[in-house]
């Protein structure tokens, strides 16, 4: 099984959150990286595609801005090829002139939000923690590269120009072949080859690896290990590996390991948060009030924010002051958080979605900011 994944890049996000027009339609739907379960994420995103057009309709939306909203939601369900190849959620932004979809590796709760932008708050929980990585089993006998989902079976990667062990990269037999540099022979000699090797490795990984911002676990021993950090390209190989060999693991061994990695650097992460979060609290540096973080985000304050994927909060946020006015939720409205986090994001500060209980201070929203406000 492989898990089609489209992680957004900061680029991709910031044209979303860009967006205007009022036929905007955005829709989150779970999926199935099994194509014989595929059929009922389709279902439930032309459910979906409906309950949205009928909002269009009612908020008076321009025929022909219905009708071509209708017709790339149409296209995408019918799309029999695009069904085939998913994740775990599909985020799917539609407006008149076209559509953009991300397929991603986290669990999303199915929402239609229709509104005059796009809805981003529960995609950015797959740039922020996408539960998901590769592991670098990595060996002087043998090297594969494996995907390791947040609960679907791993499966190793094919990478093309992946050299097949150390011996071979360096155009040897074995790694007791007389070195290629000058007297430099014995252990020095396989250091030569290793290194070699790992510079190899790395150069076919950015084949695969560029432009993602996924963990990278790497499973090796000494000196390989230190070997291939040096020369690693890679900006997001995680400071812990898996101990031990590879060689003798399953992809599922290694995919447990990295599982528990990965956790304990999202922990890690969500406690710096919170952390950092008390001390500006203190120096006045810090706030968990909406209406003083919808402000601050406006003015470009906004150093780090924490979201609550789930809550929307319809309203509206004042484009000059960043007042915050409560509305009912329909197509007029937006959520609040969700422009709080756009302004945050266009200001270059940071995003963090997490789950409610993961927010400091128990609010919708949370904010670090560059100085006191």
């Amino acid at each position: 099984m492989t898990l089609h994944t489209d992680i957004p890049t900061r680029a991709q996000l910031e044209r979303l959150i860009a967006a205007r027009d009022h036929a905007s339609v955005s829709v989150y739907v779970p999926t199935s990286p099994l194509t014989q379960q595929a059929q009922a994420g389709r279902i439930e995103l032309k459910n979906l595609a409906a309950e949205a057009l009928r909002q269009l309709e009612e908020a008076g939306a321009e025929r022909g801005a219905v009708a071509d909203v209708r017709e790339s939601m149409d296209d995408l369900v019918e799309d029999d090829d695009f069904w085939a190849e998913q994740a775990r959620s599909l985020a799917v932004f539609a407006a008149p002139g076209g559509v953009t979809v991300f397929r991603l590796p986290n669990e999303l709760t199915a929402v239609v939000e229709v509104s005059d932008r796009f809805y981003v708050k529960p995609l950015l929980r797959a740039v922020t923690f996408p539960q998901a990585g590769f592991v670098l089993a990595l060996a002087a006998g043998s090297v594969r590269l494996v995907e390791v989902t947040r609960d679907g079976p791993p499966f190793t990667v094919d990478v093309p120009g992946l050299p097949s062990d150390a011996a071979s990269a360096a155009g040897k037999s074995s790694l007791a072949d007389r070195a290629p540099v000058g007297r430099i022979q014995g252990s020095e000699g396989q250091k030569v080859r290793l290194r070699q090797y790992a510079r190899k490795v790395d150069q076919a990984l950015r084949g695969v690896l560029t432009g993602l911002e996924l963990p990278l676990i790497l499973a090796s021993t000494e000196p390989l290990d230190g070997i291939y950090r040096s020369v690693n390209s890679y900006p997001h190989l995680a400071g812990p590996g898996i101990a031990g060999s590879p060689e003798g693991s399953t992809d599922a061994e290694l995919a447990d390991s990295a599982r528990t990695v990965l956790d304990d650097l999202y922990a890690g992460q969500l406690a710096e948060l919170r952390d950092l979060f008390g001390r500006r609290f203190d120096q006045g540096r810090a706030s968990g009030d909406v209406a003083t973080i919808a402000r601050a985000a406006t003015y470009g304050v906004v150093d780090t924010l924490v979201v609550d994927i789930d809550e929307k909060l319809p309203g509206y946020v004042d484009e000059e002051s960043g007042a915050v006015t409560t509305a009912a939720d329909d197509a007029a409205s937006y959520g609040v958080a969700d422009e709080i986090a756009r302004r945050v994001l266009l200001a270059g500060g940071r995003v963090v979605a997490v789950r409610a209980d993961d927010v400091p201070g128990g609010g919708p929203v949370a904010a670090v900011f560059r100085y006191a406000f």
